[in-house]
């Protein structure tokens, strides 16, 4: 298997400076501490960690469904990523998982059932393992 790169970089003090984050093949993701911490437009690390999450959720779950010989259409999936004060600085508490996949011919209990078992296997919600991962996931109609 292959190594993912990304990097970060900040230039100037915490409160006037400013950074970029950057998947090796993407483009850059600007950050500051404003956008942070004080809800200015932008994005976060946080963000990222998002992103990644319901990005590998939803391949992981095309596969469980595909191993399970369902067809899915769609999976739609978003991430809330919660950070929080903790001691002298922050962490991570807890990230909330929604889905939504469009499976034809799929009963409800048997989603439920995939949907979780991936939830535990997905190569970054096994990274995240000290952060408690909440998942909603529906059937489309």
């Amino acid at each position: 298997m292959g190594i993912s790169k990304a990097s970060a970089q900040w230039e100037g003090g915490l409160k006037t400076g400013k950074g970029t984050m950057k998947p090796a093949h993407g483009s850059d993701v600007p950050f500051s501490l404003g956008t942070r911490f004080e809800g200015q437009p932008g994005s976060n690390p946080e963000e990222m960690i998002g992103a990644a999450l319901a990005g590998c959720f939803s391949m992981a779950l095309t596969v469980g469904l595909e191993t399970a010989g369902q067809k899915p259409q769609s999976v739609r999936t978003t991430a809330d990523v919660r950070l929080d004060k903790d001691g002298p600085g922050f962490s991570i508490t807890s990230i909330e998982l929604t889905t939504q996949a469009s499976v034809p011919g799929l009963d409800a209990a048997r989603f439920q059932t995939i949907a979780e078992e991936t939830k535990k296997n997905c190569p970054v919600s096994k990274a995240l393992a000290g952060t408690k991962i909440v998942l909603r996931a529906t059937l489309a109609t």
